[in-house]
């Protein structure tokens, strides 16, 4: 567990800089994205993964490894989005926009350990295919979501569907660096 801890901060560290790194360089823009937005973004990337894996090629530079960084960077600006609510032109500081990375990255390693604890561990037996495709259903949970006011019976809500997808991503970047996709 202790390798897997490690890897995973390995990974969000990555994803972190280049977050901090374009949050100096665009600022927040993202404030301005709806939920659906964020979603829309995420897919687009989830599916440029899906097309790449079932091509077996690809004709523009970011590979597979920066697409799955930044899905966890939108799964984080989503978390986020619903922690501010009202999404608006808005620019936060640097140090601010650190803060709440960290607070939603620091839940969701949370929920990857209590989930690892129960689950022992069984994403380091799935492909990458499979994260793909779950990243896909969730953000096709979060439409259906949406389209019901935000409401659900018994299910998760939108913020758990994040934490799943950026989990998901940092699985695939833990395998990806360890060398088994």
């Amino acid at each position: 567990m202790s390798s897997t801890n490690q890897a995973y901060d390995e990974a969000i560290l990555a994803c972190r800089d280049i977050f901090i790194k374009k949050t100096k360089d665009y600022g927040t823009a993202w404030r301005v994205l709806r939920t659906i937005s964020v979603v829309d973004q995420i897919f687009i990337k989830a599916l440029r993964i899906r097309t790449i894996q079932d091509l077996q090629t690809q004709k523009v530079g970011d590979d597979i490894n920066s697409e799955f960084k930044g899905i966890v960077n939108y799964a984080v600006i989503g978390l986020i989005q619903l922690a501010l609510g009202n999404p608006q032109v808005e620019e936060l500081p640097v140090d601010q926009v650190e803060k709440l990375y960290l607070q939603y990255v620091d839940f969701a390693r949370q929920t990857m350990l209590d989930k690892n604890h129960d689950y022992g561990e069984a994403w380091r037996d799935m492909s990458q295919e499979s994260f793909a495709d779950l990243i896909l259903m969730k953000l096709m949970r979060i439409k259906q979501i949406l389209g019901n006011d935000g409401k659900t019976l018994i299910s998760e809500g939108i913020d758990a569907n994040y934490v799943d997808i950026l989990n998901y991503s940092v699985f695939a970047l833990i395998l990806i660096s360890e060398g088994k996709h």
